[in-house]
């Protein structure tokens, strides 16, 4: 289970970071901000994306999209997204679980500069009902992460 492999790296890597896991589910931003009370901005959606030739995974606050100019810029290709079984078989995380934490296969992250407008952010933690709440500049240090600037925000 995944929740499983998020949970013993982060008992070896951030041991005091809990994960939280709700009755609701935590799948779709919308689904997860309800359950976690919180803005859907506040919510860190992990995306599988390959661009030229490079698959790595983006971190981007919940209302944000991923915008072709940018991410063309900051990747160097056209970014596209994986599907849901590439998804798991690289991630070891199901779609709506996908986080950067306990990767089966190890991929580069990089964050999206948005995130950095909150204070605390709630990415996923390996199912469709858990996250972990988190600092983004904490998010990046754990992971390793990389900022860049992909996404652009609604309005």
């Amino acid at each position: 289970m995944s929740v499983e492999a998020v949970r013993a790296w982060l008992a070896d890597h951030a041991p005091d970071l809990p994960i939280i896991e709700t009755e609701q589910s935590t799948a779709t931003v919308q689904e997860a901000a309800v359950a976690l009370g919180v803005a859907p901005g506040r919510i860190a959606k992990t995306l599988a994306v390959r661009a030229n030739g490079e698959t790595f995974l983006l971190v981007a606050r919940g209302d944000a999209r991923l915008d072709n100019a940018k991410a063309k810029a900051a990747f160097g290709g056209r970014p596209r997204m994986l599907g849901a079984e590439e998804t798991l078989a690289l991630t070891g995380h199901p779609v709506g679980g996908v986080c950067p934490f306990g990767l089966q296969t190890p991929l580069p992250v990089f964050l999206d500069r948005s995130l950095r407008d909150f204070d605390e952010v709630f990415p996923a933690a390996g199912s469709l009902n858990s996250s972990v709440r988190v600092t983004p500049e904490r998010l990046a240090a754990l992971v390793d992460g990389k900022w860049v600037d992909a996404c652009r925000l609604p309005g």
